[in-house]
């Protein structure tokens, strides 16, 4: 049986996650991207040695964003290549993934359902209209004049945008250009310069929830949709959101998992994995965002960890049209907490901690450097400012907590200017 998989960077999620998966399953793998350079490195350095046997890898160059050169690139492949399932876990590629899926005839998610999700405008929108939460947001189209925009969002949702706001690209990730603003000149100034970068983009502002904030993570067959977990995420301070540590929930918070999972249906998400953002007020839960896969930043490593299920292979089979089992097995006492070692300031790495594994007290850590020594790079302000991850997992809390910062004050991270 064939995976194609639709790729744009290499991820840890892809090189150690769904790659060995996709050994275990006995599947060979077309990996289709737009920069095939990167994965044939990314496959090489990884050589199997720490994750397991990797699968047989045909890597293909393709325009992965646009769903047609998807469609043909895969036809062009031959009968001898034909898939059996396609799949991606980027979150840029999940309609064209669902269209080509559906183009062939295979199991996968509904494009519009990954359309709605990965547009924040459109999400919400169609939640508002399904009476499944509101969260006031006007929407800076493409081109449209920053100006007219401002001015627009004193009227428009009914009441007006209140402040402070938070501002952000309406199909972006991983914090990207996500920052706060106290009142209209502000966010007038945070669009033009977020259009500074990328000239003509499309913007949203919306309120700023006020909580903690919370994750959820699901993984469905489009029968079945099981809760994974859930995570308590700690951010930098306003007016940037970078995420800095995530510990696991020992049980999904009540009622908001299930706030949650009504506002996921009426979104129609509901096949394969999802990671969706929400802050708690109250009883209330009060969606950021809905990734239409599965969490990254190693934290999909450390969940298939802790759970102790092999997390990939359920996710791929689904793509593959298996039924996922009524109980996963996932164990119940685990605790695990992921700390990112974030740059201050630009500058030149110049000292960092080599990987390493390490088990002591009850308590297994994981780290692994993001960043190489004698890399240079500005302060982003996002997770591209991550030198590093550690992945501590165990089933007591305090130990653990304990482990993190002993591992982070007995090693030191230098840069340079």
């Amino acid at each position: 049986m064939r995976l194609h998989l639709l790729a744009l960077n290499p991820t840890d999620s892809v090189t150690d996650g769904f790659l060995p998966a996709a050994a275990r399953l006995g599947l060979d793998v077309t990996l289709l991207t737009d920069r095939p350079e990167a994965h044939r490195r990314a496959y090489e350095e990884a050589g199997g040695a720490a994750a397991g046997p990797l699968p047989a890898l045909d890597v293909v160059g393709c325009d992965v964003r646009d769903f047609r050169e998807v469609i043909g690139r895969i036809s062009r492949c031959g009968p001898r290549a034909r898939p059996d399932a396609v799949f991606t876990n980027s979150d840029h590629l999940q309609t064209q993934a669902a269209l080509a899926a559906g183009y062939f005839g295979l199991p996968g998610k509904d494009w519009k359902a990954a359309l709605r999700t990965k547009n924040k405008a459109e999400l919400r929108r169609a939640l508002a209209g399904a009476g499944a939460g509101t969260v006031r947001s006007v929407e800076l189209g493409p081109g449209e004049d920053v100006d007219a925009f401002t001015a627009r969002a004193r009227t428009d949702p009914p009441g007006g945008l209140p402040f402070p706001c938070v501002v952000k690209p309406r199909e972006g990730v991983a914090s990207e250009d996500v920052v706060l603003a106290a009142d209209g000149d502000e966010l007038a100034a945070r669009c033009r310069e977020i259009r500074a970068r990328r000239p003509g983009a499309a913007l949203v502002a919306e309120e700023y929830l006020e909580g903690p904030l919370h994750t959820l993570e699901t993984l469905g067959d489009g029968h079945v949709l099981h809760t994974l977990g859930a995570f308590r995420t700690h951010l930098s301070p306003p007016p940037h959101f970078v995420e800095e540590r995530l510990e696991l929930l020992p049980a999904p918070p009540q009622p908001h998992s299930d706030r949650v999972l009504d506002q996921l249906r009426a979104l129609g998400v509901g096949f394969g994995a999802c990671h969706t953002e929400y802050v708690a007020q109250g009883d209330r839960a009060r969606l950021v965002e809905v990734n239409y896969r599965a969490i990254g930043d190693q934290c999909d490593l450390l969940l298939a960890d802790v759970l102790d299920i092999p997390l990939f292979a359920h996710i791929l089979r689904t793509h593959l049209g298996e039924r996922l089992p009524a109980d996963l097995g996932a164990r119940a006492d685990g605790r695990a907490r992921v700390e990112y070692v974030c740059a201050g300031r630009g500058g030149t790495l110049e000292k960092a901690p080599p990987a390493s594994d390490s088990e002591r007290d009850g308590v297994r850590l994981v780290y692994r450097p993001l960043r190489r020594t004698g890399e240079a790079h500005p302060l982003y302000r996002t997770n591209r400012d991550y030198l590093g991850v550690l992945r501590a997992t165990g089933t007591d809390q305090g130990r653990i907590d304990r482990a993190v910062e002993e591992f982070l004050a007995a090693r030191r991270w230098e840069i340079v200017s």
